[in-house]
């Protein structure tokens, strides 16, 4: 069994008067791909920002309950949120390289949170993340030119090399494939297959089919609430709420 990597309990996020999501308890697990799927507006990206507290951008979010990496409260005041996000990455439903070089764009984090001691190192991890992003050998000779002169595909690609370039535990990824042709949504598909070897991985998606395609587990949100979380398989095969079957059934969403 998976060791859970990070925990919520009784989660609730208000935007000024308004309850987004309520009373959402979750385990995200090492090495899995959990999907957290439903209609749109019923909180999945709501409860994707309070992972990495990307909600503290919005003035007038406030959470209460308690979310854990590794048992340990990532809301406690002493805790730096920009070491949480880089403990847990960020992936976006838009590609959004930054307009530096190819290198640059991998190596800000590396060089920002102090993982390498000499420009060896640096060049190391960078080669390294653009592999396990399956971008190096494409890339390869063209480091020094923007990142944003990629195709949509290699740029999504290149948003991952970022991510994991900081040697994060968790990865979250905003319907990742969503603004991409099929060809290069196939390839981001396969590669979150991969790299779920290595880390724990929460994927909002629309898709039931994508779901089905490389979700370990998943949870279904309806209205701010969770309604059903199981294995993939078994929530697709043999939902056991109502609302779950009528979404699956298409009879809203």
């Amino acid at each position: 069994m998976s060791k859970a990597k990070m925990q919520a309990d009784a989660v609730d996020v208000f935007y000024g008067e308004s309850r987004a999501i309520r009373d959402v308890s979750l385990e995200i697990n090492d090495r899995e791909v959990l999907a957290l799927m439903g209609p749109s507006g019923c909180g999945k990206s709501t409860f994707l920002r309070c992972l990495n507290r990307m909600n503290d951008h919005i003035g007038e979010a406030r959470i209460e309950g308690r979310i854990t990496l590794d048992d340990r409260d990532i809301y406690d005041p002493e805790i730096d949120p920009v070491q949480i996000r880089a403990r847990v990455g960020m992936v976006a439903q838009v590609p959004n390289p930054f307009p530096k070089p190819i290198f640059d764009n991998v190596a800000f984090g590396p060089r920002l949170h102090g993982l390498h001691d000499s420009r060896d190192e640096l060049t190391e991890l960078v080669e390294g993340s653009l592999s396990r992003a399956g971008l190096w050998e494409e890339v390869k000779d063209l480091l020094h030119q923007p990142g944003t002169s990629l195709s949509g595909g290699q740029q999504q690609r290149l948003c991952i090399a970022r991510a994991i370039a900081n040697q994060p535990d968790v990865l979250l990824m905003d319907e990742p494939v969503s603004s991409l042709d099929p060809k290069s949504a196939a390839v981001i598909e396969e590669l979150i297959g991969e790299l779920a070897e290595r880390y724990a991985i929460v994927l909002v998606t629309h898709s039931m089919e994508q779901a089905k395609r490389i979700a370990d587990r998943t949870a279904f949100f309806y209205l701010g609430d969770l309604v059903e979380v199981a294995e993939t398989h078994a929530l697709f095969d043999n939902p056991q709420e109502e609302r779950t079957q009528r979404y699956l059934g298409g009879l809203f969403g």
